[in-house]
C-alpha cells in the first residue's frame, strides 16, 4: 500500500468527523508536549503544523507569539483552523508547498502515522526541505509496536491506514534526516502502547 492509495480515504474520513473533533478533550499530556516543543524555539518563530487538524495545537503557538502557517489534507479541518484565526491551507503534507528553508520549525502531531512505511522518507526529506538549517521538528505519534495497514477497529469511516513503531524504529527512522535532541515516550491506556514524542533537529 502507497500513500496515494490511502489519502483519498484519510481525506474522506477526516471531512466527514470534523465537526465531531471539535468536542475531542485536549489532553494533559499533549499539552506538556506543546510546551516542550515550543521551549526549543526563539521568539516570533515561523512555525508550519502538518496534520493540523482543527486548529488546537496551532490556535496554541499563535497564541504563544509564533508565526503559524496550519495545512491539513481535510478541508474540512482546515475550515475549523480558519474559524479559530489561523492561516490554514488544504495541502498534503507529502506535497509541502513552500520554499526550502521556509520555517524556523514544524510541528507533527499524530498525522505521519499515516503515512505507509514505503513513503515515509519521502515526506520526512520534505519536511526537512522546508525546514531552516538548525531548525526544529517535532513528530510525535501513537506506536510502540511495529504494524502498519487499515485499523479495522476504527469508528472513523472510511476506516484509517495507521503505521505504527516501536521506540527503536522510530528513532532510526528520524536519524536518517534529522539529529535526535529528545524522546519522550508517554504510556497510553486502551489499545495504543504509548506516544511517542521526538524533538529533532535539521543539520
Amino acid at each position: 500500500m502507497r500513500y496515494d492509495d490511502v489519502k483519498t480515504d484519510l481525506r474522506a474520513a477526516y471531512d466527514a468527523g470534523a465537526d465531531a473533533r471539535e468536542g475531542m478533550d485536549d489532553a494533559p499530556w499533549k499539552q506538556a508536549e506543546r510546551a516542550r516543543f515550543a521551549a526549543q524555539l526563539a521568539p516570533g518563530a515561523a512555525l508550519l503544523e502538518i496534520g493540523a487538524g482543527h486548529g488546537v495545537s496551532g490556535r496554541v503557538f499563535a497564541d504563544e507569539g509564533f508565526a503559524v502557517t496550519c495545512t491539513d489534507l481535510s478541508p474540512a479541518l482546515v475550515a475549523h483552523c480558519r474559524a479559530k484565526g489561523l492561516d490554514a491551507r488544504v495541502m498534503d503534507f507529502a506535497h509541502l508547498d513552500f520554499p526550502d528553508a521556509a520555517f524556523d520549525a514544524v510541528f507533527a502531531m499524530n498525522c505521519l502515522l499515516h503515512v505507509p512505511k514505503a513513503d515515509l522518507p519521502g515526506v520526512l526529506a520534505g519536511v526537512a526541505r522546508v525546514l531552516a538549517p538548525g531548525g526544529v521538528f517535532y513528530w510525535g505519534q501513537y506506536g510502540g509496536r511495529d504494524s502498519e495497514g487499515v485499523w479495522d477497529g476504527d469508528g472513523y469511516e472510511p476506516k484509517r491506514y495507521f503505521s505504527f513503531f516501536t521506540a527503536e524504529r522510530i528513532e532510526a527512522a528520524a536519524k536518517e534526516h534529522f539529529v535526535l535532541a529528545e524522546a519522550a515516550y508517554i504510556p497510553i491506556d486502551g489499545r495504543i502502547d504509548q506516544y511517542q514524542g521526538l524533538i529533532l533537529r535539521k543539520p
